[in-house]
């Protein structure tokens, strides 16, 4: 007779995970369709035109992917994490502190892969390394409840903007010793205070889409209600964002420009009828020697904490509004994906053939952001032949057709994208924590 108990696993933590339900394709394939539109993103903000003109509805559409992309990447991180900890029934035990491994190591690949990267001299703010330290920040946090998450997201992202504005008006001048002896910095990529507070994604404010998609992977959104007040918060949040910038600019003043027309006038007179385009280093250091007396007309600039400047939402602005109405994009997105692929009987059937190429695109989006990188580097930052390829719209739809079609191809034979299974690969250790 079959001795049943001896089949069974000593230890809970080591039996095998129980079987995917069927709702769960609905929340894999669409944060994977919307990974692959925050990548489309941002390959249009790298290498896509830009307005001619700015006012109209052409310029509006032109210049959403700007900033957005970035913000929907990162709550989608944010997102991913939570669900590496055990999601919407958190992992307790050995198997939370296995996947609390499993972060901290990717933490620190992509940051060594986020610095290696802008090392190379590519003209992306490559965004990895930023990443590599919301991880790492994000980890006493992981076992937190989603109302807990979404309260600190609002904390970071009214406070971290403060704070990042209140810099401006101090001395900084230690950040220059710091970044001296910082080993990011002198390895050629963003040094830790770039990371942390004056970089292009300061983790001071950008924890805040941390922190938002970490709650909604605590999140069950097999259930509608969750779907349903998801829908109404996201759009909300957008117009909380946008609109209340638009409101706010229109009630306090804005601080006045600097007149720079003397500096621009002195400059243009000292650079007349020279061929200034092609200058090396060193012609720049003696025309400056020449013409130190132009940097005296330079206006004094403006001291005190700038309020106006937090009233903004434009792409990168980093104020509490953009914050707000980023993360609102970035909800809409993710849960209007997940019922369309998952959520509407036949209609989600046919959305996920239609859409396949985008889902595959996205279960590799670590891959195609770097190859994106790599083209730039190459076509357009150091290319062989001296010229650079124009960027615009063909080469965006280059890099979104060629990401696609590789995607596909890839995923018809192997599961993982090529630095997916890597990055998988070094996760391998982390079942041995005890």
């Amino acid at each position: 007779m079959t001795d049943t108990i001896a089949l069974q696993p000593r230890e809970p933590a080591l039996a095998e995970p129980p079987p995917a339900k069927p709702d769960s394709l609905g929340r894999i394939v669409g944060l994977d369709a919307a990974r692959a539109i925050a990548v489309f993103g941002m390959y249009y903000s790298h290498v896509g035109p830009w307005a001619e003109t700015t006012g109209d509805w052409k310029s509006f559409l032109m210049d959403l992917p700007h900033g957005r992309s970035s913000a929907l990447f990162a709550t989608l991180a944010g997102l991913s994490l939570v669900l590496i900890a055990g999601g919407s029934r958190p992992k307790t035990g050995r198997p939370l502190r296995q996947a609390v491994v499993k972060i901290a190591i990717r933490a620190v690949l992509l940051l060594a892969l986020g610095t290696w990267l802008t090392a190379t001299g590519t003209s992306i703010v490559v965004i990895l390394a930023f990443y590599g330290l919301y991880f790492l920040l994000a980890l006493p946090f992981v076992k937190l409840r989603a109302r807990t998450l979404a309260i600190l997201a609002v904390v970071v992202g009214l406070g971290g903007p403060i704070l990042i504005q209140w810099l401006w008006t101090v001395t900084t001048t230690w950040m220059e010793g710091f970044d001296a002896r910082d080993p990011l910095a002198i390895w050629g990529g963003d040094g830790l205070l770039s990371l942390a507070l004056n970089g292009t994604y300061p983790a001071v404010s950008w924890m805040a889409y941390i922190f938002a998609g970490m709650a909604l992977g605590r999140l069950d959104f097999a259930r509608k209600a969750v779907r349903v007040r998801l829908a109404i918060i996201g759009p909300s949040l957008a117009l909380l964002g946008y609109g209340g910038a638009w409101l706010a600019g229109k009630l306090i003043p804005a601080a006045a420009e600097p007149d720079y027309t003397a500096f621009d006038e002195a400059w243009s007179k000292a650079l007349a009828g020279q061929d200034s385009m092609n200058w090396t280093e060193e012609q720049w250091k003696e025309f400056d020697e020449k013409n130190a007396w132009i940097y005296d007309k330079l206006p004094d600039e403006a001291t005190g904490f700038d309020w106006a400047s937090l009233t903004a939402a434009s792409p990168h602005s980093g104020t509490p509004f953009e914050l707000a109405g980023n993360i609102g994009v970035a909800i809409s997105v993710i849960v209007g994906l997940i019922a369309l692929l998952g959520y509407c009987g036949k209609a989600s059937v046919w959305s996920r053939r239609i859409l396949a190429p985008l889902i595959a695109v996205g279960s590799m989006s670590l891959t195609v952001y770097v190859a994106h990188i790599a083209a730039v580097w190459y076509l357009v930052d150091h290319p062989v032949n001296g010229t650079g390829y124009l960027t615009g719209w063909r080469m965006w739809g280059v890099f979104v057709v060629g990401a696609m079609v590789f995607a596909l191809i890839w995923r018809r034979f192997l599961k993982r994208g090529p630095l997916e299974w890597i990055m998988a690969l070094a996760t391998k250790p982390a079942k041995f924590v005890k």
